[in-house]
C-alpha cells in the first residue's frame, strides 16, 4: 500500500486537488475498462469537490459521465429526501446536474425501517453490478472518505460491531452515541479499492488525525486506521489546521 499525506491550505485547495485525482482516476478507468466506479462520501468537504466537478467547465468536460457509476460509502437511516441523506446531498450538488442515468446511481434504501434488509439489498446490488460472487469484494476505482473528530470513517465508528466484519461488503451498524443505525461499506470492501482519498478539514480533527497517522495501531479506538488498501493507493488530503499536529506529510 502506498500512503501519501498532503497538507494543503484550505478546503478549496483540497477540493481542487481531489477533483484532479477524480478526473485522472475516471479517465484512466474508462480507457482501461470502459467504466469508472466511485463510492461517494457525505460531508462538507466532498460537497465542495462535487460542486467543483460540476461548475468547473474544464473538469466537467473531461469527465466521461455516461460511463461513470456512483455508489455510497455509507448512509444514514433516513429517506432520500431527508436533509441528512448523503444521497440527497450528492444528488443536489452533482448528480442532478450532469448527464447520468438513474441506472448509473446505486443508493442505499435508508428509509427502510429494517436497516439489516437495506444493508443486504445494497450488498446484493454491489455484487450484481460488479459481477462478483460470495467471498469476493468489489474493486472500486475510487473511494472518497472523510473522518470524524473521534476517528470514525464511513459509518465505521469506534467500538462498533461492523469493525469486526470480514466477509460482508455492507453492514448495518448500531452507533450507540448517536442512537441510530447506519449502513456502511465494510473495511475489507473499502480496502479492495484501487484508490482511496481521505479529505479532512478543521481544528477538531487534528488530534484524532495525529493518532490515526502517527499513533499505535488501535483501530477499535480509531477506525480510520483500518483503511489500508491491499493493492491500491491511499491519499490523505488535509488542511493546515487539521494537519497542524502532524510531524509527517508533504506541505503543498
Amino acid at each position: 500500500m502506498q500512503r501519501d499525506i498532503r497538507i494543503l491550505s484550505n478546503v478549496d485547495a483540497i477540493a481542487k486537488r481531489a477533483a484532479q485525482e477524480f478526473v485522472q482516476s475516471a479517465t484512466s478507468a474508462v480507457s482501461e475498462r470502459d467504466a469508472f466506479t466511485v463510492a461517494l462520501s457525505g460531508g462538507s468537504t466532498p460537497k465542495a469537490l462535487y460542486s467543483l466537478l460540476v461548475n468547473d467547465a474544464a473538469m466537467r468536460a473531461q469527465l466521461p459521465w455516461d460511463k461513470m457509476y456512483f455508489y455510497f460509502g455509507d448512509e444514514r437511516s433516513v429517506g432520500p429526501d431527508h436533509p441528512d441523506s448523503n444521497f440527497r446531498m450528492a444528488t443536489e450538488t452533482m448528480l442532478s446536474k450532469v448527464p447520468v442515468k438513474p441506472e448509473q446511481i446505486f443508493r442505499t434504501k435508508g428509509e427502510y425501517k429494517d436497516t439489516e434488509k437495506a444493508a443486504q439489498e445494497y450488498e446484493q446490488a454491489l455484487r450484481a453490478s460488479f459481477k462478483i460472487g460470495e467471498g469476493q469484494f468489489p474493486r472500486f476505482d475510487l473511494v472518497l472518505l472523510g473522518m470524524g473528530n473521534e476517528g470514525h470513517t464511513a459509518s465505521l465508528f469506534p467500538g462498533t460491531r461492523a469493525l469486526h466484519e470480514t466477509k460482508r461488503l455492507v453492514a448495518r451498524n448500531w452507533v450507540g452515541k448517536l442512537y441510530t443505525n447506519r449502513i456502511t461499506l465494510t473495511a475489507p470492501a473499502i480496502n479492495n479499492a484501487a484508490r482511496v482519498i481521505f479529505m479532512i478539514t478543521g481544528a477538531d480533527k487534528a488530534l484524532a488525525l495525529k493518532g490515526v497517522l502517527e499513533g499505535p495501531y488501535e483501530p477499535e479506538q480509531l477506525p480510520a486506521q483500518m483503511i489500508q488498501p491491499s493493492s491500491g493507493q491511499l491519499l490523505w488530503l488535509v488542511d493546515t489546521i487539521a494537519g497542524g499536529m502532524l510531524s509527517i506529510g508533504i506541505r503543498e
